[in-house]
């Protein structure tokens, strides 16, 4: 019942960030994917920071700093990008292949053992979200796809760094500090590369406050809970529920009607999430992958 509990309560965050493409399209200016994720993480991580009162100590300002950037800096410029980009959502798709990098790194750092289960699992994963998010016509973007490949490969080595890292400290303290070192690092990144914000409309704040506080804050306290309580590779898997909740959101919201194929996609993801789950339990190792001494 315990594992439930924490499977449910880690799902949480991603059928959450599955608004993340929502909000952006409908409520944030667009051309500014870096300023818009430093707006998400930094006043996020120092509320947090002020909550917690606690900072890192010795070697941990380098590892934080290391999951900042993997986890937040990387990863939601990335993201932002591939929303702006890839209309319908197909940075969901591209995404989708991140389970896979979460395994096999898991593997080469955790040594753990590639499970049949677990591959299974992400493979079929890829195909429920491709029925999800391609069922429609849509125009490909090179630049939004290279984006959503780059952001999966952050996300995967963020999520299993984050399960070999573990700090003495709880688990808000933890959060704070990572979504803070991401913010920090994103804030330079955006006065470089983009112009200067306008001033902002209602809409666009209340976007900003939203995946601030819900989508960040909140989701990122779930998320890194159950990692460290669930096999990186399950809670990886929970991650296909994100362009699940992407679809139904527009189906609800915006009033964009499901094809057949992408209702076959809504059952092969809930079927993938499943079996990632049950993949540590039950699942047959194929391979164990051992570092070099």
């Amino acid at each position: 019942m315990r594992h439930q509990t924490d499977i449910a309560l880690t799902a949480v965050a991603p059928l959450i960030w599955g608004s993340t493409y929502y909000v952006t399209t409908e409520f944030l200016p667009v051309g500014y994917p870096i300023t818009m994720a430093a707006l998400r993480a930094l006043p996020a991580g120092l509320l947090l920071l002020v909550l917690s009162r606690q900072l890192p100590r010795g070697h941990w300002w380098g590892r934080i700093f290391i999951l900042g950037a993997l986890n937040f800096t990387v990863f939601w410029t990335l993201l932002f990008v591939a929303a702006y980009r890839l209309p319908g959502g197909v940075a969901a798709t591209v995404g989708a292949v991140q389970p896979l990098i979460v395994v096999f790194l898991s593997a080469f750092l955790l040594n753990t053992p590639v499970g049949l289960r677990s591959v299974g699992a992400a493979l079929l994963g890829v195909i429920g979200v491709g029925c999800l998010v391609l069922g429609t016509a849509i125009n490909l973007d090179t630049v939004g796809l290279i984006a959503g490949l780059g952001g999966a490969l952050s996300m995967g080595a963020g999520t299993v760094l984050t399960r070999k890292w573990q700090p003495p400290v709880p688990l808000l303290t933890f959060t704070a500090w990572q979504l803070t070192a991401g913010g920090l690092l994103l804030v330079p990144l955006a006065l470089i590369f983009e112009p200067a914000l306008p001033a902002l409309e209602t809409n666009s704040l209340l976007g900003i406050g939203y995946l601030s506080v819900i989508g960040a804050a909140l989701t990122y306290i779930l998320w890194f809970r159950g990692l460290a309580r669930i096999e990186p590779s399950a809670v990886s898997a929970l991650g296909f529920l994100s362009p699940l909740s992407a679809v139904m959101i527009g189906w609800v919201m915006l009033g964009q009607n499901l094809t057949f194929v992408q209702i076959a996609g809504v059952c092969i993801v809930l079927l993938a999430v499943w079996l990632g789950q049950m993949g540590k339990r039950t699942g047959r190792s194929i391979v164990t992958i051992r570092k070099p001494a």
